[in-house]
């Protein structure tokens, strides 16, 4: 018998060419993702272990840092929330225009980021269509860190509704229809029934939402006011540090980010593979 160490690389499969395409895939992910990444950390190590750790602590850079972190993770929450509800209602429901928000959902993947900075900061300015209402009652959004969180919920909202959405359409009707008929009530039903073949769909939608807040710039800077200490958005700060040619300042900012972001993607994609185990959708 064959011992395990023995096993083949790969499994047997009908389609040939697993040389080919594993070459062309180590080939991609080095040339285009791993030394970018890798040329940027060895930029940012020039000034040591020490330098980074200064800089990450310069009262700009982490106010910075948490800014886009922080906001980054709350829209994220929000918009796999609402991406959830949004997606349960397209694929649940049929209503006049029901086609018509669908593609709506996809603006924010079509739209050039400035417009939709520009757009929001007109809507929310304190003349603006929402902001004229909102002014009176004391409550500003636009050029607060308010409007950072709206437009981050605005270009995550997509990915929480699109990763989720298949999900939904694959449970059958008849599971709900046998807990309600077993006494289980709505929301036992929601919670036992629904939700745990949706969960990793849920994370899933939750990761790529906050990877993409967290490098958002093009909506991001005209409505968020872009105040040092209040509303500044790390990778504006990298785009100052390039500006005034800190080339080194802006690396070690960058690889901050990264280091942070794979951190934090990494935890997440953990929690899914758990959940996935838990609730026995592998």
């Amino acid at each position: 018998m064959r011992s395990a160490s023995f096993l083949p690389l790969k499994q047997a499969s009908v389609l040939p060419g697993f040389g080919v395409t594993l070459g062309y895939t180590l080939l991609y992910l080095g040339l285009l993702v791993l030394l970018p990444l890798g040329a940027l950390v060895a930029k940012a190590s020039g000034i040591g272990f020490a330098g980074i750790i200064a800089v990450a602590l310069e009262p700009r850079v982490a106010a910075a840092l948490w800014t886009s972190f922080s906001i980054s993770l709350v829209a994220a929450g929000v918009a796999s929330l609402f991406g959830l509800l949004v997606a349960w209602v397209l694929t649940r429901y049929d209503f006049p225009g029901r086609r018509i928000v669908d593609a709506i959902v996809d603006l924010p993947f079509a739209l050039p980021t400035a417009v939709a900075g520009i757009a929001l900061a007109a809507l929310y300015a304190p003349n603006g269509w929402v902001g004229a209402f909102l002014d009176p009652l004391g409550l500003k959004v636009a050029y607060t860190p308010a409007g950072i969180f709206i437009a981050l919920v605005f270009i995550g909202l997509p990915f929480a509704v699109r990763t989720v959405q298949p999900l939904i359409a694959e449970i059958e009707r008849e599971l709900e229809e046998a807990s309600a008929t077993l006494g289980a009530s709505r929301w036992r039903t929601v919670w036992s029934v629904l939700l745990p073949p949706l969960l990793p769909g849920v994370l899933t939608g939750f990761a790529l939402a906050f990877a993409r807040a967290v490098g958002e710039y093009g909506s991001v800077i005209f409505i968020a006011g872009n105040l040092p200490y209040v509303s500044e958005i790390a990778p504006l700060l990298i785009v100052i540090k390039l500006s005034e040619y800190d080339y080194t300042g802006a690396t070690v900012i960058a690889t901050i980010m990264l280091a942070i972001s794979f951190s934090a993607l990494l935890a997440i994609n953990l929690i899914q593979a758990w959940s996935r185990k838990r609730f026995g959708h592998v």
